[in-house]
């Protein structure tokens, strides 16, 4: 019986905190708005659309994880997982040849003074960098699941 209370107060907890983090996401938004209509300077307005992106997925995904604790129980089947497999690891070579592209590029704008390109290109290392470390955590569930 101890145990179903942790869970409950721990279920709480999480969906607290998702809306909480909601709020925030929807202060960041309207901050980026309002520098977004102060600018006319293409690399701030241009981060700032990137923020504001972010917090919409990020939104997104806070929703997500309150419903789930909330109303039922998510479920992924290794049969779902290995109908797109294939596709996935097709994906995932997508994306390290972005990578791989960027970190060849990257090197050579070194003392250039070419800040904003390469701004620009260390966002997107970053940004490719998450997506391979998403999909690779999803392989992660998948050997979990598998014998």
């Amino acid at each position: 019986m101890q145990t179903t209370g942790k869970v409950k107060d721990l279920q709480s907890e999480i969906v607290d905190t998702m809306k909480e983090w909601q709020k925030m996401e929807d202060a960041s938004l309207a901050s980026t708005g309002r520098i977004i209509e102060k600018t006319t300077n293409p690399i701030i307005r241009l981060a700032m659309e990137i923020i504001q992106r972010d917090s919409q997925m990020h939104h997104n995904v806070e929703k997500w994880v309150a419903e789930s604790v909330q109303d039922a129980t998510i479920s992924l089947t290794p049969e779902e997982l290995a109908s797109v497999w294939t596709m996935i690891e097709h994906h995932v070579e997508l994306e390290r040849k972005m990578i791989d592209a960027v970190e060849k590029l990257l090197p050579s704008l070194q003392g250039k003074r070419m800040v904003v390109q390469e701004y620009l290109l260390n966002y997107l290392l970053e940004d490719e960098t998450k997506h391979a470390n998403l999909l690779k955590r999803l392989e992660g569930i998948k050997r979990g699941m598998l014998p």
